[in-house]
């Protein structure tokens, strides 16, 4: 193999491994706010400038993969052994750490130049929006007291991954702020706090073992279990209001995002009786039912 194969199949490999990294099957997180705040935008306005909305989700999944990169890299030291989670690029010794928190801040930093022109259409709200997610990305597992060890974490997802996500991207493509839009970022937040809390509550005996306090340890599984459902149920409750007539008022099928409802109740069993092992499959499902709850809302919205 001559040296610029070999070269090649080396970037190859650790292009791939940060691609692990970067845990994409949980991105569709970070796709579902932009996807429906823009839907809510065409809804409203009549016209949405594409160009602008592919931006938005660009920057959205580049924040998000930074996140879990940076997430990789700062549980380096983790035991490995007795993990039960996806296994972690940095702590199996695959890539250097600092070989993966340099992914991170590349994810960053084209998040932060695209940020630019998104701030040059949307002004100092999307300013504040775009320098809020990247610090909370980094804050999430670094410093002195990261958020992913605390009991704010799904908190964080609510805000940054529901109604940042959603508020953003329609003042983005209106230049207005909405009760729909607000709803709408509760409606794809709610479950993706859902996602880390299973994340959390699979890692109790590790977090534990760390130090850490999450809020699926501050619960206990019996609680968290009722938290879980909560943040599954709750969308569908907001979808029927008839105030601010986010999807009830709109379509010729707003019935399409209920579908969902049979699974999301599925999965809140399989959270109360599914051994813990089992749960890297009860997570991507999870996040499969938020993106699944998103796309359904926006057809429904279109139709």
């Amino acid at each position: 193999m001559s040296g610029l194969a070999q070269t090649l199949a080396y970037a190859r490999g650790v292009l791939a491994l940060w691609w692990m990294a970067a845990r994409p099957k949980t991105l569709t997180i970070a796709i579902s706010p932009v996807i429906l705040g823009t839907t809510l935008a065409w809804l409203n306005a009549g016209r949405v400038d594409l160009w602008l909305f592919a931006l938005t989700l660009a920057a959205a999944v580049l924040i998000q993969a930074g996140t879990n990169l940076h997430n990789d890299a700062a549980d380096e030291k983790a035991d490995c052994t007795d993990r039960l989670g996806p296994p972690r690029v940095s702590a199996r010794g695959l890539l250097p750490a600092q070989h993966v928190r340099r992914a991170a801040w590349a994810c960053f930093a084209t998040a932060f130049v695209i940020g630019i022109y998104l701030v040059w259409r949307g002004g100092w709200p999307i300013l504040l929006i775009g320098l809020a997610s990247i610090a909370a990305g980094v804050a999430y597992s670094g410093g002195p007291r990261p958020i992913s060890h605390t009991r704010l974490g799904e908190l964080f997802v609510i805000v940054f991954f529901g109604l940042a996500g959603v508020a953003g991207t329609y003042w983005l493509q209106t230049h207005a702020i909405t009760a729909q839009a607000l709803l709408g970022g509760l409606v794809v937040g709610l479950p993706a706090a859902a996602v880390l809390l299973v994340n959390n509550t699979r890692d109790v005996l590790q977090d534990a073992a760390a130090g850490r306090l999450t809020l699926a340890m501050w619960l206990g599984r019996q609680r968290a279990v009722y938290v879980y459902a909560a943040f599954l149920l709750l969308p569908y409750v907001l979808l029927a209001l008839p105030e601010p007539g986010f999807v009830t008022q709109h379509g010729r099928f707003p019935w399409l995002p209920f579908l969902t409802a049979p699974y999301a109740a599925w999965l809140v069993l399989n959270f109360g009786r599914m051994p813990l092992p089992q749960f890297n499959l009860l997570l991507v499902n999870t996040a499969k039912l938020q993106f699944a709850i998103s796309a359904l809302t926006c057809l429904a919205l279109v139709q």
